[in-house]
């Protein structure tokens, strides 16, 4: 049974620590800048509080430090100079954005260093006890570690993959979108409900059927596949009246709508419900506006937008 210290008592670390314990690891300890937060961590874990995170390293075969991601590495120097790390032990971060060689100072006393991202999101412990199994956990570090990496990811369900230390910028920016931007990409949806005159809770509840749904038919039949909508359709006048009503909205809603219906335009060619010709349409209406005229190409037919 791993003997498991913990630093850092936010809701990963928390909740970690809780689904650990519930299969079978010997949590020995937390440690957090935060008493009153390590208090509350311990009390769940049924376990001590080190005061000096230092001393709990010390005692653990294998460290978690989930502090905030600017700590990370003012920590692992702090217990590294304070004599917290040697051989035999594995240091383990759980941020996205950072590689493993924050850990460095770990290494130099022999530890190995791990990255371990769930690719999940994790508002509080409860959220992250119920999220976290059955997730998708991204790998980097020591070669050596990998298996215990391995190990943690299947004790709580999940899958993994290995990426290398270079691409965890690139890796943290898709998940970066597909979380954090959803959010905003929403509240880009609920503005565009109330300028249409719908009260705000209730554009929120009428919006989360529709989301879901989205979401259910992404897992069922994928992208481009999932995808609905006029520009999937390539309704050049349905777009034209959207931009229309652009003008009651501020600019910055504009902007995105357009932005991301150049996108979903390229996706909707990835599909095959639309050709380049439209695409091509498409991206020069939501650049230019609803009142250009063009040429489109097979039939010299002209269209005003």
């Amino acid at each position: 049974m791993l003997r498991v210290g913990i630093v850092g008592t936010g809701a990963v670390g928390t909740g970690m620590g809780i689904l650990l314990r519930q299969r079978g690891y010997d949590i020995i300890g937390v440690a957090s800048r935060t008493p009153a937060s390590a208090r509350r961590a311990a009390a769940r874990l049924n376990c001590p509080v080190f005061e000096r995170p230092e001393e709990l390293a010390r005692q653990a075969e294998v460290v978690f430090i989930t502090t905030n991601d600017q700590a990370i590495g003012p920590v692992t120097e702090a217990i590294a100079a304070h004599g917290g790390f040697h051989p035999g032990q594995t240091v383990i971060h759980m941020s996205g954005s950072l590689s493993s060689g924050i850990l460095e100072p770990a290494r130099w006393a022999g530890a190995l260093a791990l990255s371990l991202h769930p690719l999940q999101s994790c508002a509080d412990a409860e959220r992250a006890v119920v999220n976290l199994p059955g997730s998708v956990f991204s790998l980097e570090g020591d070669e050596q570690a990998l298996p215990l990496g391995k190990r943690l990811v299947a004790d709580l369900g999940g899958e993994y993959f290995v990426i290398s230390s270079a691409a965890k910028p690139l890796y943290h920016a898709a998940a970066c979108v597909a979380s954090n931007y959803l959010v905003s990409l929403i509240d880009l949806s609920r503005r565009l409900m109330q300028a249409a005159g719908v009260e705000p809770a209730l554009a929120g509840r009428a919006l989360m059927p529709l989301i879901k749904g989205t979401l259910d038919n992404i897992e069922a039949v994928g992208i481009p596949q999932a995808l609905t909508g006029p520009i999937a359709r390539g309704d050049l006048d349905t777009i034209r009246d959207h931009l229309k009503a652009m003008g009651n909205v501020p600019a910055e809603v504009d902007e995105l709508y357009c932005a991301l219906g150049r996108y979903t335009a390229g996706l909707a060619v990835r599909k095959g419900t639309i050709d380049a010709c439209v695409r091509d349409h498409l991206y020069r209406m939501l650049t230019k506006g609803p009142e250009e005229t063009y040429n489109l190409e097979g039939d010299g037919e002209k269209w005003r937008y």
